[in-house]
Formats: C-alpha cells, sequence, structure tokens
C-alpha cells in the first residue's frame, strides 16, 4: 500500500522516513529495542564481529574500521564473572556488574559488595596474575561510517583501550582529550578504530579521519537521544543479545 492509497494528499512531512517504534515492532512481531534484538560491535580475537541477538552475522577482517561515536556511558562500567569465560560456552550474565563503577547494579544476581570501592574483586591480584576480577569497561552507541540508515550499534572497550596514550597510540579516554584540545567533540569527527597489533589481547587505538559532513551531523542529533543510543550504553552485553542464563554462581547459590 503507497501513501497515496494510504491517506488522500499523502503522508504529511513531519511523520516521513519515522523510525519504527517499539509498539509497531512488538505487533509485527519483532523484538523491542529496549532488550534483546538489538546491534553491537564484537572485538573477539581480534576481528570486528557483528552480532545481532547473540549471533555472529557479519565479521570484518580488517585491522581498522570508522565509526562515528553517537553516546558514551559517563564513566567507566564494571563487570565481574565468578567463572571465566571458557570458549565454545554459552554465554551468561554477569554475577555482578556496575553501569558507574560506584555500586552493584540493582539487577545483579551475586553482588560482591555494597560499593565498588570496596569490594574484593576490585583487588589487584583477584583475577588472574596481577589483574583485576573486575573488569573495567566503556560502552559505546556507534554508527558505521556511511551508513545512510543510521543503525546504531553497541561498542564494548575493555580496560586496555581506555586510557594509555604510548607512542601515539592513544586509549579512548586521551583521543576525546585530544580532539577537545582542538575544540573538537568526539560525535563530530568520523573515528578511525583500529587493532593494535603490539597488543597480546585485543586493544582498540583511536584517530580521527575526517569531519562528519552535515547530513552525518543531523541524523547524530537525532540519534544521540534515541533509545537505541541509550540501550547501546546502559545494556549489558548479556542483555543486549537477550541473554536469559543466569550466571553459575546465582545457580549454584
Amino acid at each position: 500500500m503507497s501513501d497515496m492509497t494510504l491517506f488522500q494528499g499523502g503522508i504529511p512531512a513531519h511523520l516521513q522516513n519515522a523510525k519504527l517504534d517499539d509498539a509497531t515492532k512488538a505487533l509485527m512481531g519483532e523484538k523491542s529495542s529496549t532488550g534483546g534484538g538489538l546491534k553491537r560491535i564484537s572485538i573477539k580475537a581480534g576481528v570486528f564481529r557483528m552480532i545481532v541477538d547473540g549471533k555472529e552475522v557479519a565479521k570484518n577482517e580488517e585491522r581498522s574500521m570508522n565509526i562515528i561515536i553517537v553516546a558514551a556511558t559517563p564513566k567507566e562500567s564494571r563487570t565481574f564473572y565468578a567463572k571465566p569465560f571458557v570458549e565454545g560456552q554459552p554465554v551468561t550474565a554477569p554475577d555482578c556488574w556496575s553501569d558507574l563503577g560506584d555500586v552493584p547494579h540493582a539487577k545483579a544476581e551475586n553482588p560482591q559488595a555494597k560499593r565498588c570501592l570496596d569490594c574484593p574483586q576490585n583487588i589487584a591480584g583477584s583475577g588472574q596474575g596481577n589483574s583485576r576480577a573486575c573488569k573495567y569497561s566503556r560502552r559505546l552507541a556507534v554508527l558505521l561510517e556511511n551508513d545512510p540508515k543510521g543503525e546504531v550499534y553497541q561498542l564494548t572497550l575493555p580496560s586496555n583501550s581506555l586510557w594509555g596514550a604510548d607512542n601515539g597510540k592513544l586509549g579512548i579516554k586521551p583521543y576525546a582529550e585530544f580532539l577537545a584540545g582542538h575544540n573538537l567533540n568526539v560525535t563530530h569527527v568520523v573515528t578511525e578504530m583500529r587493532f593494535d597489533t603490539a597488543s597480546p589481547t585485543p586493544r582498540l587505538i583511536f584517530k580521527p579521519v575526517r569531519p562528519v559532513t552535515e547530513d552525518e551531523y543531523h541524523t547524530i542529533q537525532d540519534l544521540k537521544d534515541s533509545q537505541e543510543a541509550v540501550n547501546a550504553v546502559t545494556l549489558t552485553v548479556a542483555q543486549t543479545d537477550g541473554v536469559k542464563d543466569k550466571p553459575q554462581a546465582a545457580i549454584a547459590a
């Protein structure tokens, strides 16, 4: 059915090009944007992987990918798994996590302390070697360069991609500071994220490619406060993938 047969005079300008909302998607039988059905970019094994509903649908084996950052968590998040990840095992929800790195999330099945500051999993040596068992991360909402649809992806940066600035290899925080020093927002540039081939584990470093175009700028403004962007920076990877399984520690308890 075309817009000419739907309404006499066509669809008004303010309703044209609107994205489908959750009510429409629900009635169509699709998943709501409030959990599950979301898209994310994984950097597992040093490969950019496009994940939808927890399933890998595509991958980019290039060493770099260009993105536009739309939104970010205001502080580093923390995530704790009582048991280490085993390749091939199904993903479960974390035992404990904190969106802002201050207190466990209300939905955490196995909180480790009342405050992250006092948590025994936040002590050096609680993880492998001298590392912490509770891992820092930062969640971003990003767009792919030259994506006319403006599809929002969740990108979760591990701790080794957050702060480092050695030999010009900028983690996300010093990268944002570098742009701010030139009076630029991270949302106003196309960013290259590249795997640091000198790192033993997947680590991303960042540099600016170009300013966003006027069309890209307006897309960012439309999406920065959207539900998709909010979900990307507030949901854990397990929630984004629609994982319902509880952590093993909670099951044992």
